[in-house]
């Protein structure tokens, strides 16, 4: 059947045509309906290309278990489509090597940059980072670099507002860093970085400046009274 639908499928339109195309189309969804193929070259094209989107959009390392489950093909199967894509992206049997490996880590799969293309990715990245932080993350930024070291609960006390996900900005921005864990509570205590002083210009954060003269009930500063050195907020 499937040599008769292909002598249909050439002969029925001029090639590249929108007939043809047509017929294509038609060919492959008999070919998904009837099982004609399966375990072929097309098949196993196919499911290169499904694991492919897959690993393409997961951000964590896929096992073959999880894979097979997605793509509902057997775990075999699975495992040597993997081979396959590796070996394709690895440029063995004349394929172009690419710029991205598939690696197993952790008992998963997952795509990675080329170490040796590390340097390069990374300056892109800091190039394409925004050079300003929001205002909620400078706000964030002010109360770690005054109360350090602080947790995320006593950041969003003083805030009034969930402070997760900004935290988590300025870590993978580098300006504040885990200092070290709670032993009573478990609650990771917050730092500001080198880096921070760096983009300030200054040495220490005893150059901060002072911001109690700024409010309007603290214009005599806060003192040793309240905990906080130097009236330092």
């Amino acid at each position: 059947m499937t040599d008769d639908v292909h002598r249909t499928s050439r002969g029925s339109a001029e090639p590249g045509g929108a007939d043809e195309v047509d017929d294509a189309r038609a060919v492959e969804q008999e070919l998904r309906a009837s099982g004609v193929g399966a375990g072929s070259g097309d098949a196993a094209a196919a499911l290169d290309r499904q694991l492919e989107a897959i690993l393409m959009i997961a951000d964590q390392p896929q096992s073959l278990v999880a894979l097979a489950a997605a793509v509902g093909a057997p775990v075999p199967d699975v495992e040597r489509a993997v081979r396959r894509l590796v070996a394709d992206f690895d440029g063995i049997a004349g394929t172009v090597r690419r710029g991205f490996e598939l690696r197993e880590v952790g008992g998963g799969w997952r795509f990675y940059v080329r170490p040796e293309l590390d340097t390069v990715v990374e300056q892109f990245v800091e190039a394409e980072r925004p050079a300003r932080l929001s205002q909620a993350a400078l706000e964030t930024l002010a109360v770690v670099a005054y109360k350090q070291p602080i947790t995320r609960s006593q950041i969003a006390a003083i805030r009034a507002v969930n402070v997760d996900g900004v935290v988590r900005t300025l870590v993978a921005r580098g300006l504040i860093e885990e200092s070290f864990t709670d032993s009573e509570t478990g609650a990771i205590n917050y730092v500001t970085s080198g880096l921070l002083l760096q983009q300030l210009g200054i040495n220490s954060l005893d150059e901060l400046p002072l911001i109690s003269p700024l409010l309007e009930d603290g214009a005599g500063g806060f003192g040793q009274t309240e905990g906080i050195p130097d009236g330092r907020v």
